[in-house]
């Protein structure tokens, strides 16, 4: 069966979708398919196209069982909307192009969304390589940009509302990474078939059992210490000032320590309030090698894993929570509905706060530092929990055998 995935984010970039993509690209070949990519010049979260890759068209490249086509994207460092559209239609217009020349006939074409503009690539290679189309969504556009206010034009929401029901008409199955996600699609394309493409963890890829000496030691932390730690994204979505405000009530106590690590479009904002605070207790790092991840999560004593306060937010599941879970280490979740449900009453992998709200985060990681048995406890927890329920080799298999019954 030969599988195209279609997506404009991809490594060497890191990222839940990128992260996500890759396993089950692997995962998928693993199982016999013929995999292929076709995505964009690596650039995010700085949109600064990566050093390797610049001032290029078109680059083809070999990595183990998966064949990975790029094609040229327009950045700037800009979040206006003729920038971010920009930004999204050049890698439109640069993956029909390298699609229609360079890609072999495919069965299967799984476009992943957002951008939903790279639907227009996916249905124009559907109808040119005959292939079957599933469209999977890991964040609802446009419902999301505009709840968040991202973007208020109501002529490009409209024809942003007609493309997704096109798209969904046109494909043969619609998965969502979430239950919400596809409840969502459900309830309004009551037509459509659906399934729950759920995300999880690589545990032969993954090393659980790292170190997190090194890191502390780095850090010149003391065996004391309780550290916390945010690693992803610096947007808007991620309502990180909550951290901020969390770190300046704790700021008496010396030796609780926060750790914020990423980049993104929010995180120079971040930075000036933090140091107008005059925070000593709070760490910004840059993005770090997918390597040294796990190495960094050993060293924490909780995690956290927070989202602005918006109901579009009670059907996600943030993807940074399952690696500290899998290495035995409790959350702290500020993300109601299903991620509450899944991993805060179900799973008992840690401690809930609403979100946005500094008081309550700081309050529970008291909790935690005050009761290192129930911290242990819960991290043990999640660590089972996700086993049995977010294995992505498991996943991939049973997404392969959905395959397999589209495909005839």
């Amino acid at each position: 069966m030969n599988i195209l995935i279609l997506t404009q984010y991809f490594p060497p970039e890191t990222g839940a979708p990128q992260n996500r993509l890759y396993s089950l690209a692997v995962n998928l070949a693993n199982n016999g398919c013929s995999v292929d990519i076709l995505t964009a010049m690596p650039n995010y979260p700085k949109m600064k196209i990566f050093q390797n890759y610049k001032n290029r068209f078109y680059i083809r490249e070999e990595d183990g069982p998966i064949t990975i086509y790029r094609s040229w994207i327009y950045v700037m460092k800009s979040n206006n909307v003729v920038a971010r559209l920009l930004n999204y239609f050049s890698f439109v217009f640069s993956s029909i192009l390298i699609g229609i020349v360079k890609l072999k006939k495919q069965d299967i074409i799984i476009c992943e969304s957002p951008p939903l503009f790279l639907g227009l690539t996916a249905l124009t290679l559907k109808e040119i390589k005959r292939a079957k189309l599933i469209f999977n969504v890991s964040d609802l556009w446009p419902e999301s940009v505009e709840k968040l206010g991202i973007v208020n034009n109501k002529i490009l929401l409209k024809a942003a509302y007609l493309l997704e029901g096109l798209i969904y008409k046109k494909s043969i199955l619609v998965s969502g990474q979430t239950q919400g996600i596809v409840k969502s699609i459900k309830d309004r394309f009551p037509h459509v078939k659906t399934y729950w493409l759920r995300n999880g963890i690589d545990f032969e890829q993954f090393n659980i059992n790292s170190d997190g000496s090194a890191f502390r030691a780095d850090m010149n932390l003391s065996g004391s210490d309780f550290v916390l730690v945010y690693a992803g994204v610096f947007g808007y979505a991620q309502g990180l000032k909550t951290i901020i405000r969390a770190s300046e009530i704790l700021r008496t106590q010396n030796n609780t320590k926060f750790f914020l690590i990423g980049d993104g479009p929010e995180k120079d904002k971040l930075i000036i309030l933090a140091n107008e605070k005059g925070l000593q207790n709070l760490v910004f790092l840059p993005n770090k090698p997918r390597k040294e991840i796990p190495g960094i999560i050993a060293a924490c004593d909780a995690y956290i894993v927070p989202l602005k306060k918006n109901d579009l937010f009670k059907g996600a599941i943030p993807s940074k929570l399952f690696e500290p879970l899998a290495m035995g280490k409790p959350i702290l979740l500020g993300v109601d509905g299903e991620a509450r449900d899944q991993f805060i009453e179900k799973g008992k992998c840690g401690l809930y706060f609403e979100p946005e709200n500094s008081t309550e985060l700081a309050h529970c990681i008291n909790v935690l530092y005050n009761d290192k048995a129930l911290a242990k406890e819960l991290g043990e927890n999640g660590k089972h929990y996700v086993k049995q329920n977010f294995d992505r080799q498991v996943i991939a298999k049973e997404f392969y055998n959905e395959l397999i019954k589209l495909a005839h």
